[in-house]
């Protein structure tokens, strides 16, 4: 497996006025926007292929990655008239993805997590998606899905929930096989409709990650990879 898709489409609302010229994943943090570093970390674990879905000023982020050369990578674009949500961006790009699982990625989280545990891991017979999950953070203490001993996705109201991370492992059946796809839908019904199931798996990352969802968050993480960049080696 040596395929990726950044999800990159958004309108960064929440972002404003950051986002009135740029699209988020090309906001800066620690003097690198953050699609470079999903770019340099997919490359440096040995995937070869990077799809990005664009929609709001796509053409800042195609005229930044490029084809891909300056990364080490190919990447290609997934263009959507309008913001598809996240499932709708799937099915759109299924041209492009292929019949092999890809590790999906959200363009405006940052994170430490090894993307080549993702490439090494090999989905089950009838698994249908690997999610990564992380402890709650405080601006969501509610979590999104709890996980039981085998690893498995459930809706269990007694485990405790994790939030997902926006990594996962996802292979196309996911989407192409969800009997309510449309046009523009959110990814996290197919993988509801594929936990009822007992279809999705997940692991919990206990490293380090920011959803970088308001300004506030986008200066801390800024201030936390400046601060590194700067600490003596």
């Amino acid at each position: 497996m040596r395929t990726a898709m950044i999800l990159a489409a958004g309108l960064g609302q929440r972002m404003r006025p950051l986002t009135d010229h740029l699209p988020k994943p090309m906001l800066c943090v620690g003097g690198k926007p953050l699609i470079h570093y999903h770019l340099e970390a997919l490359a440096a674990n040995g995937i070869e292929h990077v799809i990005i879905n664009l929609a709001y000023l796509g053409n800042k982020i195609r005229e930044y990655a490029g084809n891909g050369k300056n990364f080490d990578l190919k990447v290609s674009y997934s263009q959507e008239a309008e913001p598809l949500e996240t499932g709708g961006a799937l099915l759109h790009a299924l041209p492009l993805l292929g019949d092999a699982p890809f590790i999906l990625v959200n363009g405006d989280v940052w994170s430490d997590f090894a993307y080549s545990r993702l490439r090494h891991y090999n989905l089950a017979t009838g698994e249908d998606a690997h999610l990564v999950l992380v402890a709650n953070p405080e601006f969501h203490p509610s979590g999104d899905f709890a996980i039981n001993t085998q690893g498995l996705l459930v809706n269990d109201p007694i485990l405790p929930k994790y939030t997902f991370a926006g990594i996962s492992l996802i292979h196309p059946r996911l989407i192409s096989n969800y009997p309510h796809q449309r046009p523009k839908f959110p990814l996290v019904e197919a993988l509801r409709f594929g936990i009822e199931r007992q279809r999705i798996s997940a692991e919990i990352h206990s490293g380090q990650w920011s959803d970088v969802g308001t300004p506030e968050r986008l200066q801390q993480l800024d201030d936390e990879l400046s601060t590194r960049k700067k600490s003596p080696v």
